[in-house]
């Protein structure tokens, strides 16, 4: 569960805000990833249980399903439809391709814990919380009933369900308009480093997610009740 603009701010460098009068001493709003931040996706979790060989599964990891045939899903609402020109492609490995779609919840472990133990103190002491995703749209409202961390966002926005993908700040743009807030409230969490680069290009605060500890000493340091 994974790139552009300008505006006349400061950039934010490892995570630490730039001071400026245009900018919020403390951030009102954290946006968070879900893919590797607050869920534990994994397709390795799928398809180690599909090759009985590991050299096979690398090739076919960096080969069939990688991150573009990841993306191709996340932009589109039917993941059927969107695998079609992977499995033309590749048709000797139909059945590998066809079994993420179908059974795609082998590919996410759950919550991880110490991310969803920061959401849920942020959500405590009052913070405006939102989540910006790259997610194909069926397999997220498949999946979205095992997460119960979910429930503490005002709001999610899903790629697959508005046809844009993260780093494309039409992307952020929808985020900003529906919750109503400016780019800089906002912190933005995301283990892409692409997408959070993108963020703190467009005006947020943004946190390369590498490990639990770093992403809360990150949001510690801006004076936020992490």
């Amino acid at each position: 569960m994974i790139d552009w603009h300008h505006r006349d701010r400061r950039r934010v460098q490892s995570g630490v805000p730039a001071v400026s009068s245009s900018v919020p001493a403390v951030p009102s709003v954290v946006v968070f990833d879900l893919g590797g931040v607050l869920v534990d996706w994994n397709p390795r979790y799928l398809f180690s249980k599909l090759f009985d060989d590991a050299t096979r599964l690398d090739w076919f990891l960096a080969n069939v399903c990688n991150g573009a045939f990841y993306l191709r899903l996340d932009i589109d609402r039917d993941s059927r439809a969107a695998i079609a020109d992977t499995l033309a492609r590749y048709p000797d490995h139909a059945a590998e391709i066809a079994a993420y779609v179908e059974r795609f919840d082998e590919a996410i472990s759950g919550e991880i814990a110490p991310m969803v133990a920061l959401l849920e103190r942020l959500h405590a002491a009052g913070t405006q919380l939102y989540a910006l995703t790259n997610w194909a749209a069926d397999t997220f409202a498949r999946t979205r009933p095992r997460l119960p961390c979910l429930s503490l966002f005002r709001d999610i926005v899903v790629s697959g369900e508005e046809q844009l993908v993260k780093p494309d700040p039409r992307l952020f743009q929808v985020l900003f308009d529906r919750g109503g807030f400016a780019a800089t409230d906002a912190v933005f969490i995301d283990d892409n480093k692409v997408n959070a680069d993108a963020a703190s290009t467009l005006g947020m605060r943004g946190i390369h997610h590498r490990d639990p500890a770093t992403t809360i000493a990150a949001l510690q340091a801006m004076g936020l009740p992490a």
